[in-house]
């Protein structure tokens, strides 16, 4: 493992107050790291919306979406990642951090996305916020955190929105 002032440090974040607040709470603590902000933005989106192709006589299937306007689509999506990333890396480097963002395409899944990235770094250790979604609305959209706490070869720091710990 890198030495602590070598060490790099993944948050992942979406701009969410969770987000903002991980931010915040571990500056004091991981202030020596190199930290990456990361924002994970979904590749493709346009082709994946209802009835965005439909199958032709010879049996494969056409996009009803227009390649270009795909295209127009995830270039605007990784501009917004990009600002959202950055704007976690301001606010990092403004507590401290020694900070840069990145905006990575979704590889499967956002855990899946961070566990790839935190093999292929070499992260000392991975930050997130925790919205603190349960019952039905955390089966249907799945927990970030709790797929990282599972799977994550590093120490994982989860970090809950101040709203969320007074609920």
């Amino acid at each position: 493992m890198p030495a602590p002032d070598e060490a790099l440090v993944v948050i992942g974040y979406d701009g969410s107050p969770a987000a903002r607040q991980a931010v915040a709470d571990v500056a004091g603590i991981l202030g020596s790291c190199k930290i990456l902000v990361v924002t994970v933005w979904e590749e493709g989106l346009a082709y994946e919306a209802p009835g965005a192709s439909m199958p032709t006589d010879a049996g494969s299937i056409a996009p009803l979406v227009d390649p270009r306007v795909a295209s127009e689509i995830d270039d605007e999506m990784h501009r917004q990642a990009e600002g959202i990333a950055n704007e976690g890396a301001a606010l990092a480097s403004s507590n401290g951090l020694d900070a840069q963002a990145l905006a990575l395409p979704d590889e499967a899944d956002v855990a899946r996305t961070l566990l790839a990235l935190i093999d292929d770094r070499q992260a000392a250790a991975i930050v997130v916020g925790s919205r603190g979604h349960s019952g039905i609305r955390a089966r249907l959209e799945g927990s970030t955190s709790k797929a990282l706490l599972k799977h994550a070869t590093c120490p994982v720091i989860v970090v809950h929105d101040v709203d969320d710990k007074h609920r």
